[in-house]
């Protein structure tokens, strides 16, 4: 496949996980949901650039038909899978569905007996043929997306647009073979690589540990911080007026306590509830408060992690796997 081919790819690739990626993120922080026709939207070009890539670098229908596989996983997470039950009642749309689940898994079990001879190290050592190495590697991203939803079923991941933003990354960039255009650092070949879309979740976790520093930095600049008692919280939570409480996404830290003489005080907890409160149960909290006089309370803010996941592409495309970034420098 000629240059300009693979960079008009890549550049087409980004700009889905851009976009897409930010729209869920925006909805996500707004509204704590993302809907699954977003998903669905946005996997439309995925397909379609990934199918491109295949057919260019020479890949053929066996191929095809594994990546097929990879996209009805996932599927799953969204539409969600039909039963024997449902086929047999008689539903085309399910019958459908089953077809293209045998005809995918058919093409991976061919692609086996193919791609027998061909082994993952002659992948990662660059002596596999063309054909074997592109089934390999297709065949990995069907693992990494059953990884994640393990992952999810196993409340590893908690919110359920996490695990469809990082299955829906797998279908952006199933391999590192298409960014190697924006990286600044020459990707990594070390088979202790991460695929990218756990590579995006880690460096979505290094951009989770900038929230201490921008918490205390806009307590500051507020005049959040009045005490040396008030570091205790202005690293990770901040003050509202009580009255909005109710109509953000946070979890109230100011809360009342049984003092010494009985009487109720106030009291600031250092840490979010293990337990989400019901509605009901802030509102009654916030009731006791503002009997007390309080018209300001500590909160801390409820992220979603695709808030972290859509500034952690950036890292992603230029500097690549932060796994493979430093075996490749130890090594």
């Amino acid at each position: 496949m000629a240059d300009d081919g693979r960079t008009l790819i890549a550049f087409g690739r980004l700009f889905v996980l851009v976009i897409g990626m930010g729209l869920a993120a925006w909805m996500d922080h707004k509204s704590r949901r993302v809907a699954n026709q977003h998903w669905v939207k946005w996997s439309k070009p995925a397909i379609l650039l990934w199918s491109i890539e295949i057919l260019a670098y020479g890949g053929n229908l066996i191929i095809l038909l594994t990546a097929s596989a990879v996209i009805a996983y996932a599927s799953g997470s969204v539409f969600g899978r039909p039963t024997i039950q449902d086929l047999r009642s008689g539903s085309r749309i399910d019958a459908v569905v089953f077809l293209w689940y045998g005809v995918s898994l058919l093409g991976v079990l061919y692609g086996a007996y193919l791609y027998q001879n061909t082994s993952p190290l002659d992948v990662l050592t660059g002596n596999a043929p063309i054909e074997a190495t592109i089934w390999w590697q297709t065949l990995g991203a069907l693992v990494v997306m059953v990884l994640i939803d393990l992952a999810w079923r196993l409340r590893l991941l908690h919110g359920g647009a996490d695990a469809k933003a990082l299955m829906w990354v797998v279908i952006v960039f199933p391999t590192w073979a298409s960014l190697g255009t924006f990286q600044m650092i020459e990707p990594s070949d070390s088979p202790a690589s991460l695929p990218p879309s756990f590579s995006l979740l880690m460096w979505g976790a290094f951009v989770f540990l900038l929230i201490p520093f921008i918490m205390l930095s806009r307590n500051i600049i507020k005049g959040h911080v009045k005490s040396i008692s008030d570091l205790r919280l202005a690293w990770h939570s901040t003050i509202l007026p009580i009255q909005d409480v109710e109509r953000r996404h946070v979890w109230l830290l100011t809360t009342t306590i049984i003092g010494g003489d009985g009487q109720e005080i106030v009291h600031h907890k250092s840490r979010a509830p293990k337990f989400t409160p019901s509605d009901d149960e802030v509102r009654a909290e916030i009731e006791k408060l503002q009997q007390l006089g309080v018209d300001e309370v500590w909160v801390s803010f409820k992220i979603p992690l695709l808030v972290f996941l859509f500034p952690a592409i950036l890292p992603l495309i230029l500097l690549g796997d932060p796994t493979g970034m430093v075996l490749s420098r130890v090594m």
